[in-house]
């Protein structure tokens, strides 16, 4: 699993700095996460393939995370894409992306299905789900937590020990147990549960519950520090997180790795972001648009 921060900044672009957007890659499929402007662009960038999107969440509906779509669109209905593309936000606002998609009636010959988001669960497939939790900014916006499931797996060298081979895997994995040599072995003598990678994305907010519950021992919080400490009545004014809010999140969610985005383009020195949150959750990193990060399959 890749995790590539596309955009980082928060509400103005810098020259270094794009509108907010995070690509997860997952055995091959992209869940996109918010689609600020350029961020196509940003994917060709980063040697992501635009095609084989799975699925935009957009946490809300203000300009720089939503924008992007327009142009995203297009350039994928240019590309002869045929498969639908889902794209989920908070309920009430489907009107406004259908708006920005369909603005110039330009030819969209694939589906484009907009789902009006409810807070739980709003994705899933075979191997992942995504939730949505609630935030606290001055529209409603989501949170999302992007989970692959648990699965069971053999424990090659005791199968190996007790003889099982061939259909028995399978015979297992159905009944839960096999005779083996007059003997019962069951499928937990031999299996072990391995646990799902989670990545949790929330911008913009305050401080909030949710984000706890939802980032408790994730693998990467990405998490807004629009502004640090110093300009804490900007952030309470305008709904947005200091870098030391953002810190004491992910301690208190216990979360593996912080990584910093949204931020203000006041900030052109990220060191006084870096050591605020630092003060407070040891493992953390201050985004710059490209920041790739690899989450290793647990064992």
């Amino acid at each position: 699993m890749r995790v590539v921060i596309l955009g980082t900044s928060g509400s103005t672009p810098t020259k270094s700095r794009g509108m907010p957007s995070v690509a997860i890659i997952r055995d091959g499929d992209v869940f996109l996460f918010d689609c600020g402007e350029g961020t196509q662009m940003k994917m060709m960038q980063n040697n992501i393939n635009i095609s084989k999107i799975k699925a935009i969440f957009i946490s809300h509906t203000h300009g720089d995370h939503v924008i992007g779509l327009a142009g995203l669109v297009r350039t994928l209905a240019l590309n002869n894409r045929i498969e639908p593309l889902n794209i989920y936000v908070p309920a009430g606002y489907e009107g406004y992306l259908k708006n920005l998609i369909t603005f110039d009636k330009a030819i969209i010959k694939y589906p484009i299905v907009i789902h009006g988001a409810l807070p739980g669960k709003v994705y899933e497939d075979e191997e992942v789900e995504v939730r949505a939790f609630l935030l606290n900014h001055t529209i409603r916006c989501y949170g999302y937590s992007f989970a692959e499931k648990s699965k069971r797996r053999f424990v090659k060298e005791k199968c190996d020990q007790l003889g099982i081979k061939g259909k028995e895997y399978s015979i297992l994995s159905k009944r839960g147990f096999i005779i083996k040599n007059g003997k019962r072995i069951s499928i937990k003598s031999v299996t072990y549960i391995q646990q799902g990678r989670k990545v949790v994305y929330a911008t913009d907010t305050r401080p909030c519950v949710a984000t706890i519950r939802a980032a408790r021992n994730a693998d990467m919080l990405i998490h807004e520090a629009t502004f640090i400490e110093k300009e804490k009545k900007l952030a309470l004014e305008r709904k947005h997180s200091t870098a030391k809010e953002a810190a004491l999140i992910a301690k208190k969610a216990n979360a593996k790795l912080l990584v910093l985005m949204h931020l203000s383009a006041r900030y052109r020195n990220i060191m006084p972001i870096r050591k605020e949150a630092k003060s407070f959750f040891e493992n953390v990193v201050v985004a710059k648009d490209g920041s790739a990060f690899e989450i290793e399959r647990k064992k």
